[in-house]
Parts: structure tokens; sequence; C-alpha cells
């Protein structure tokens, strides 16, 4: 499909990868400022506590320490739905918790002065569990948060943001159902997105109310604008973003650590680096969120859901930025995966004493699909019905609509992904593998085999607003002015492609300013895989428009009408006369450039969809899970980059992907409140050395989007694997598991439930 087109389809080289393999690409920890000082922050030991005096005066007199500051000193900066976080707080809510801030002029003089300070605190109660938290007589994080429970919504989405479902009624749903299943499924192993660069900030005060960020984030402008809300509306603020080492959607929002660095170059004077270590990065930085869902289910046997039930607790730690918005969008994804017409969701979110949730890949509806499929599949191995027939049947299809996040009704207009997902079933070999419910594929011994599927799709692809400038130089060059920092993706470069598509221009005379909200116009970022649709639709349109401009002043030159003209490696002659025409440079003069301006608006109508099979080995005798196979399926449009859609897709796997249903997890002690796998040997994650066999399916149905019918499947191919192993997990073992991660401990409980329920049978 590509062979119409320059580079778009093409494999072509990452503008970014001479830095990045040389080394010489600036990552946050190269990062230096003229007068920079360093910053260490002192963390609470308890999970809940009051603190009733602290003693900063050893630290204070610390040659080299430029500042310190505690809860008494910070400015009231607040941050969060609703504003519960603060640069320092009086109350700790979790083990990690900042008590107190350093800026000294070495890392090693910061750590110093932390030890010099000493703190008194009053104990409190704490609750570690969204039982605990809705109990009867808890203890309250926040007074203005009865029941620990978060007031629903986000003004981000509007007044009507869904904070559940009610459509249709679900009595005569039920009513009309052949099979009603209830059950509980829980995915609140708490994963982190483990990017390999930890979080960081160089913040830069200037009096009276200005700072300068210099951020590892792929959203540069969405900080600012959360930032700038959380000082109250009154300080001017610039944000930078550089290479950003991975993020996988947890460094789109770094707000504390701004605000405690900005409190400290207002205090010191000088500019302020705050870092996290690794092990805070893994202790005291966001989680995903901890979900658990009750639910009733009624299915007709032609595989028609009838109605859904139940109530959806989300886990969200000691305070919520995100949380309401990943609900909501959750609410919107489970439409567009299960197509049902009557729905009673009703949602709590909760806090509790442990690290708070923030953005990771998947945004809420992972978490919601992750629970319900499970409860879904004992409806299904009710009346035998092969769960990707049901999938299949049921994910949204041209002519179908949804609420989405912002409680208004859309109908969806994109493709149909049956042909994708029929691709993807056959190349796993699905009718072969598939022996029914609760029944392994293959049995050797102690070791048995099973299969499962799961899906996923987004229809934020096209979420908020992307804007973009493409100017023109006369010597035939294009700069792209976007807020499109590299966060391991290769999006940016993905951009360049468009622009010199539309522009005709070779690649490298096309480049990308650095993100700056400064010197960029407005850009969400490339989250919710919306880079391809979003980002890219602003970038063809203002090359389009520059284009436009070029071709327009070039027609009195050549004596012909715009229309007639064409532009090609920086020169412009008329349709079919290449070797004729005018160089830019002619046309424009030395002292002229050209400006295109483009601008996407939100458009909730069109989904991308991602189906993953899988196949997984279980050792009964050791508890031990292997990842044999894993075959992604999807349709991607018109593919952009082959090779960076391939790398997406293999990403598929860790980033709090299908490796949260192995073993990535958080693991906190519920007794002290202590992450005790804050390390990258405690934290099981995957190594090269233990790949399973993967191969990606990509259809390329051009989709009715922008000028190149591409639209982003990133971001979502790791949310549907974690469900797709808990059922084949199941189906090897024989028995039903209904929580993530399957431990070798759960493993080896539910083949004893196992072994006894056949042992009970047979002596019936």
């Amino acid at each position: 499909m590509s062979d119409e087109y320059r580079y778009i389809g093409k494999p072509t080289p990452r503008r970014d990868a001479p830095q990045i393999v040389t080394g010489s690409a600036t990552f946050f920890g190269d990062l230096v400022v003229p007068g920079m000082l360093h910053a260490k922050v002192l963390r609470s030991p308890h999970p809940h506590a009051l603190v009733t005096e602290i003693d900063v005066a050893r630290a204070r007199g610390l040659s080299g320490v430029k500042a310190v500051l505690t809860h008494a000193d910070v400015p009231d900066w607040r941050a969060g739905t609703p504003r519960h976080l603060r640069v320092l707080d009086s109350t700790v809510r979790y083990v990690g918790d900042p008590v107190a801030l350093v800026a000294a002029t070495s890392e090693a003089v910061a750590e110093e002065a932390l030890g010099l300070i000493d703190v008194s605190y009053e104990l409190l109660p704490a609750v570690f569990d969204l039982d605990e938290a809705l109990a009867e007589g808890a203890v309250q994080l926040y007074a203005d948060s009865p029941g620990n429970v978060l007031r629903p919504g986000t003004r981000w989405f509007g007044p009507d943001c869904l904070t559940g479902l009610a459509i249709g009624d679900v009595e005569a749903g039920f009513a009309e159902a052949e099979v009603i299943v209830e059950g509980e499924a829980s995915y609140a192993g708490l994963p982190n997105p483990l990017p390999p660069e930890s979080p960081g900030v160089v913040a830069q005060w200037e009096e009276p109310d200005r700072v300068t960020l210099w951020l590892s984030t792929q959203a540069a402008h969405q900080e600012k604008m959360i930032i700038h809300a959380a000082f109250g509306r009154a300080v001017d603020v610039r944000t930078i973003g550089g290479a950003c080492g991975g993020s996988y959607g947890s460094k789109f929002m770094s707000i504390q650590l701004i605000m405690q660095a900005t409190a400290l170059s207002r205090a010191a004077r000088r500019p302020v680096r705050l870092g996290l270590t690794k092990e805070e990065h893994l202790a005291a930085f966001g989680l995903r969120i901890g979900s658990r869902v009750r639910a009733k289910v009624g299915l007709r046997r032609d595989g028609a859901l009838t109605a859904i039930s139940g109530e959806w607790l989300v886990d969200t730690g000691h305070y919520s930025l995100t949380t309401q918005a990943q609900v909501a969008v959750g609410c919107g994804e489970a439409q567009v995966a299960l197509r049902c017409p009557n729905w009673d969701l009703r949602t709590k979110v909760v806090c509790t004493n442990r690290p708070a949730s923030g953005i990771v890949r998947g945004f809420g509806g992972q978490e919601l699909k992750a629970c319900l499929l499970p409860i879904l599949s004992r409806a299904l191995a009710e009346l035998d019905l092969d769960p990707f027939d049901f999938l299949r049947r049921n994910y949204v299809k041209p002519g179908d609509g949804y609420f989405w996040r912002d409680g208004r009704w859309y109908d969806y207009r994109g493709n149909d992904y049956t042909p994708a997902m029929d691709a993807g079933a056959e190349a796993f070999g699905w009718r072969e593998r598939w022996k029914g419910w609760l029944r392994p594929t293959e049995v050797d011994g102690p070791l048995r085999t099973g299969v499962g599927v799961g899906v996923h799709g987004n229809v934020d692809i096209g979420e908020s607003v992307s804007e973009a400038y493409v100017r023109l130089d006369p010597e035939g060059r294009a700069t792209l002015y976007s807020s499109a920092s590299e966060h391991g993706t290769g999006q940016p470069s993905n951009l360049l492609k468009m622009v010199a598509e539309v522009l005709q221009l070779p690649l490298e005379r096309v480049t990308l300013t650095a993100a700056d909200t400064a010197v960029t116009p407005y850009d969400m970022g490339p989250v919710g895989s919306r880079g391809t649709y979003a980002m890219g639709s602003a970038a063809i349109k203002a090359a389009e428009e520059a284009r436009r401009q070029l071709l327009t002043l070039a027609a009195a030159n050549l004596d012909a009408p715009p229309e007639e003209l064409e532009t090609r490696d920086g020169r412009v002659f008329r349709l079919g006369r290449a070797d004729s025409g005018a160089a830019w440079m002619a046309i424009m003069g030395p002292e002229r450039t050209i400006m295109g301006h483009g601008r996407f608006e939100p458009d909730f109508t069109l989904a991308n969809c991602m189906m993953t099979f899988v196949e997984v080995r279980v050792d009964t005798e050791t508890g031990g899970t292997e990842l044999l196979r894993v075959v992604n399926a999807t349709d991607a449009g018109r593919i952009i980059d082959p090779a960076g859609l391939e790398n997406q897709l293999n990403g598929c796997l860790g980033s709090a992907g299908i490796d949260t249903a192995l073993f990535e997890e958080t693991i906190i002690d519920r007794t002290t409140g202590r992450v005790l796998n804050a390390n990258l040997i405690d934290y099981k994650w995957r190594t090269f050395a233990h790949l399973p066999q993967m191969r990606n399916v990509v259809l390329e149905t051009p989709v009715d989007s922008h000028r190149f019918h591409a639209i982003g499947v990133g971001e979502v191919s790791t949310a549907p694997g974690p469900a797709a192993v808990l059922m084949a997990v199941s189906n090897a073992l024989g028995v039903p598991l209904a929580e993530y991660p399957v431990t070798p401990e759960k493993v080896l409980a539910a083949w004893k439930r196992a072994m006894d329920a056949q042992a009970g049978e047979a002596t019936r």
C-alpha cells in the first residue's frame, strides 16, 4: 500500500538514532544548568502519621546547604482531584511521603543534610486495602473525603464526565438472558511501568513569579497546564521537554516533583535539580491503579450480552491526580469492547495508605476489562461459547455507538476489525489449539499448556487538541514546531515523515524543534495512541497550509494558478514538468519565511483495536508459568513506519503489560506499608533471555482519519494481554482464576483446589 508514497510506509531511520547510539542525546541525567543545586527529599518511614515536631537547624548549618524546607516553609500550592496534594504536608499518608526538602551544592551534601533533620511523629492507624478503607469507623485520610471515597468525575472531561454506566434496563436485560453469572475479580498487583530513566526536573525560579522547568516528560504543555493550576494560576510557567528515557504514561505528570523543585529554587534563588533514585522511583512514584470488580452478567446462547451490573472499586493510593479520568475512560472502553444494551456499573475511587496511582498505559480500560473478562468467562463456559467468537462478535462495529469519557454519545465510523481478528486467530492456530473451557491444550507430566485471548481498544486516539506550525525557509528546508517529545516510540520521526511527504522534501531537510512551551504551540502530547491521528493531523494541516502559501506565492512567478503547481526537493514547477520551475529561494527570496498552522479538534468517533492470543505452560509441581507464544492482531489503517510499529507491538510484554499477569507487581508489607521490592533485583521483570515467540499480524485498511489514513495502535499493545494470560493459565490448570498476577503460590493453591475437586468427584 505504500508504493504511492515516498516515505509513508517505508522503513526510514529514526531521526534521533545517531544521537542515541553515540551517547550524545541529552537525557535528564545529562542536564546541567549554570549554578544548579541538587535536591534530596526526606521521606516518612510511617504509612500514616502527624509530623508533630521537625528540627532542621543542624541541616541548615551544614556547609553547602542552600535551602531546607518543611511544611511550615512552603507555599500553599495544591494539585490533585480534589486538590489534596501539597508541596509538603503536616500529615504523611504513605511510607515515602515527603517530609522535608534540601537543596545543596552537591548530592552528597544534600544526602548528608537529610541525616541531620530530626522529626517526631504521632502515629495514626493506616489502611492498606479497599475493605479496610471502606469499613465503618476506618481512619479517614482526608477530612473532605468521608469514607475515604473521593468525589467522582474530573473537570478535564466536563460536567457530564462518566462516573459509571447507567444505560438501558438491566432488569429487562437479565430477564432476557439464558445464563446469568455473578463473580468477582481483581487486578491489583500494582505494577510499576518501569521506564529505564527515573523521573526528574530542574526548576529555575525568577522573581517575582516565573519558573522555567526542564523535565523528563512526554507532554511539556500538559505539565505546564497542570502545574500552572497547582500554582493558583499566579505563576508564569515555561516547560522544556528533552529526550525522555521511556515513560509508558507514567512521566506524563510529575506534579509533586515539580512543586518541590520549584519551592526549593524559589527559596535558594538558584536552579534546583530534583531527580528520583531508582528505589524512590519504585517506592514513591506513580503505580497502576488497583481494581476490583464485583459483577453480574447476563448472556444469550448466541453470544449476545443482555446486561452487566456491578461495582468497580478503584484503589488510588494516598491521593488522585488522574484516577477519576481513568475511571471515565475505562467505562467508555468497556462499551467499545463489549456491546451490551443494558449497563448498571457503579464506581468508587478509594484512598489508602500506599503510594499514589498515576498514569500508566492502558489508562483505566485495561484495569476494568482485566477484571470483567474473567467474570464473563464463567458465563461463556456455562454456555460452552468460544471466547474468540464472543470477543469478535461484541467488539464495536461501524454504526454502533457508545458514551465516551465526557458523557456524550458518539457514533462509531471506523473500521470493522473482524478481518484483523480472523487473521490473528489463523496465525495463532486458535481453532486447533482451543480445546474448551478449563481444558489444557497439552499435558506432559506436571506440565500443562493453555491458551487465552483478550481484546482492547481506545477511542482516545482522537483526544484533546493538537497544534503545529511548519515553517518553510528559502534554502529548501522545513521546520516542524510541535511538542512531540521523544519518549521511546519514535513518534517525532513519524511526524517528520508526514511533513516531508506533504512537502516532498528529502527527510534530512525537515527538522523538529524541541518541546518548549515558549516556542511550540499547544499539544496534549503523544499519549493514548493519539500521536498518529491527533498530532499527525495537526502536522499534516500545518504542512499543507505552508505548501498552499508557497504555491500561491509561486503562481505569479511561474504564470500559472496554484492548483497547476507542484513542489519537490525545494523547487516549484508546473504539474508534469519537474525539469523546469524555480527553487524556493527564487520564489521566496532570502528575506522571507512561510509559516503554516495546523490544528486538530478532538474526535471520538474512531477507535483502534488490539487482539492478543497467548499460550502459557504451567508447571504444577513448582507453580511456575512460562509464556510460550504471543500473537498480536490489529489493523493500523496505513502503516507510517513498519519497524517502529513492530517494536511497539513487541513491547506488549513489560511496561505494565502482559507480564503484570505473570510476575510484575509491587509488593507492599500490609503491616508496615513498606514496598518490599523497590529495586531491580526483587522487582521481577523479563530479560531478553526469556522472550516468548512473538508474531504481529497487522492489516492495512485505510481509515477515514487524515491524509494518510492511519491511526495509532502502539499504546494499546499491552492492554489485552493480562486477561488473555489469566484465561490461559485457568485453562491449563482446569480451575478458574480471578486475581493477578499468577504467582507460584496462587498457581499451586489453584492446582490443589483442582485436585481436591477431582478427588471429591471420584468419591461420589
